[in-house]
């Protein structure tokens, strides 16, 4: 982790709303039920913390609003790191957590998925001047830097047990995307699998000289699903908890909210519909 990274989560780990018990869910003094949500502050602009430590992002704006359709409770949000979020999810340390989380078979055993609250597609990235990639099967022995266990690094796991004669060359890493998709553009990496609308707004925000190459209906089912969720501790109130925040996501799908949302972060509305 470099210095900046260390510095910007030391100020951030905080709760950034203060007053609970983090065991698990405890009452407030006007009696609601407390809950901590918990978050690694990246990725942008799903998850971003400023220099000053002031968490912003899709995830948490959606978490707000859906929070202020449940009056029964009060929510903080505490900053930590990424493996700590889950740990805090296993111990009831912390109730949810926020963080562009895609569905996982092996996640899904130890926690509550809350109805998605994001949907996308992958695509793939590739220098703009790149001729060699336009589709899945030409990934064979190109190189790439992932994070593991995501979706998409699992689905080249997988791609490589069937192409061991000409794997894709993984270079498993936890660096930030910026600099992940700069490796692209200036040719360090062949290619970087990818959500659409983090590509495009990236493209968009740093003028990276890339381009946007489209996968198949069958390509985006080999990654597996194109939607992103919140996770719930399975604590003693968990399938409860799960419950009414499902009960608040739909509220703002039909009232708008998740769509203005959307539109502000990624100007075109991703909310599932």
């Amino acid at each position: 982790m470099d210095i900046k990274r260390f510095y910007t989560l030391l100020l951030a780990g905080i709760l950034l709303v203060t007053g609970c018990d983090k065991s698990q869910p405890q009452e407030d003094n006007g009696g609601k039920k407390h809950i901590v949500i918990a978050t690694s502050g990246s990725p942008s602009p799903f998850v971003t913390v400023n220099k000053n430590g002031e968490l912003s992002g899709y995830d948490i704006d959606v978490a707000k609003a859906i929070f202020a359709e449940l009056p029964q409770y009060s929510i903080s949000f505490e900053i930590t790191e990424f493996p700590s979020v889950l740990a805090g999810l296993d111990s009831d340390r912390y109730q949810v957590g926020a963080n562009n989380f895609a569905m996982n078979e092996q996640r899904k055993e130890k926690y509550f998925y809350t109805d998605p609250i994001f949907l996308n597609q992958y695509v793939i990235a590739v220098r703009a001047d790149d001729q060699t990639i336009k589709g899945f099967q030409d990934l064979k022995g190109k190189s790439t830097e992932t994070p593991p266990g995501l979706n998409y690094t699992t689905a080249l796991e997988n791609f490589n047990q069937a192409n061991q004669d000409n794997p894709v060359k993984i270079q498993y890493s936890e660096a930030d995307l910026l600099p992940v998709l700069q490796n692209v553009a200036n040719g360090k990496y062949d290619f970087q699998l990818i959500d659409r609308a983090m590509l495009e707004l990236f493209i968009k925000q740093y003028n990276l000289k890339l381009k946007v190459i489209e996968l198949s209906k069958e390509d985006n089912v080999r990654i597996g699903s194109p939607y992103s969720y919140l996770l719930v501790s399975k604590g003693n109130q968990g399938a409860e908890l799960t419950q009414n925040i499902n009960q608040g996501i739909k509220k703002i799908i039909q009232n708008g909210k998740l769509a203005k949302i959307s539109q502000q972060y990624f100007g075109a509305d991703y909310s599932p519909k």
